[in-house]
């Protein structure tokens, strides 16, 4: 049995396991095969989903479906607290990653607007769930301007339960060098591992954020620890605490000032062929507008400890 029939036979082991067990007592991971997979709640709710259908069939699928990344959702389960494909900047979608100047054997893979590239799932790694949470783990290929693989990534979605949050999402990103060396580069506007909240954020305007002290300027200050957003959709605030790991590569820049909410680290880094580089974030997602810094800072410091 291949490595790829062996991770296919383990999720459906898991599948099996998680389709048995009594709704109310454990997180459940649904793979909708082709389109995304669901981490869910034990009340049955999806709070996580996994996007990562890819459909060619004309410019417009090509394009909506070049990138890998992550929704959250609201409490209903159904509408996302995040944007996905269209609306103002339809390369921003929930929960992502890339870097518009991904510089690699004389040539530049720009992975953040994939208009001649793309992120495309191969297949899952890892799928676990339990009383107290869940993880999504994929690889996924970087495909740069020639058709050829640039970066091979090890991606991961965490979902833990804590009470009075509404998700707690560990992400990492492991990111490996397969065709010589590599450097991400670009600037804070079109790299990192971002955050864009729904497209009635743009419409509103409703983007505020808080920092870890007074007198930041994010487009002068470097390797923030976290940076707070609220924003409204609807009737209702929610606030998404970006937390940046202490073991992430330095020099990070943080674009925080958006109205329409995109927010996120970015940094410059070279990854030798076959060598390869860890990113690592927290994003904190609750109800209400944050403005405590005292409980994000606990928040952070629990993170990186």
């Amino acid at each position: 049995m291949t490595s790829r029939h062996l991770i296919a036979f383990s999720f459906l082991l898991v599948s099996l396991a998680v389709a048995g067990a009594n709704a109310a007592d454990t997180f459940t991971v649904q793979d909708h095969d082709g389109q995304h997979a669901d981490i869910i709640t034990p009340e049955g709710k999806v709070i996580l989903r996994y996007m990562y259908a890819r459909d060619k069939t004309d410019d417009s699928t090509t394009f909506d479906t070049a990138k890998v990344f992550a929704h959250v959702m609201t409490d209903d389960g159904v509408a996302t607290l995040t944007k996905g494909a269209g609306g103002k900047f339809p390369h921003h979608r929930g929960i992502f990653i890339g870097w518009n100047k991904l510089n690699q054997g004389g040539k530049n893979h720009d992975l953040w607007h994939v208009r001649n590239t793309v992120q495309k799932h191969r297949e899952f790694d890892e799928i676990e769930s339990g009383k107290n949470g869940a993880r999504i783990t994929s690889h996924i290929d970087w495909v740069g301007v020639d058709g050829e693989v640039v970066l091979e990534e090890t991606r991961t979605y965490k979902v833990t339960s804590h009470d009075g949050i509404h998700a707690m999402i560990d992400f990492s990103s492991t990111l490996k060098a397969t065709r010589g060396d590599v450097e991400l580069n670009g600037d804070p506007e079109h790299a990192g591992v971002q955050f864009r909240p729904s497209q009635q954020v743009a419409e509103n305007q409703s983007a505020t954020y808080m920092f870890h002290q007074d007198g930041i300027d994010p487009k002068v200050d470097r390797d923030m620890p976290w940076v707070t957003e609220s924003f409204q959709l609807g009737d209702q605030w929610w606030s998404v605490q970006h937390m940046n790991h202490p073991s992430n590569p330095k020099g990070a820049r943080w674009s925080a000032y958006r109205d329409y909410g995109r927010f996120g680290p970015f940094t410059v880094v070279k990854i030798n062929n076959n060598e390869a580089t860890t990113f690592r974030y927290r994003f904190c997602v609750t109800k209400g507008k944050q403005e405590d810094r005292e409980a994000s800072q606990s928040q952070f410091d629990h993170y990186a400890n």
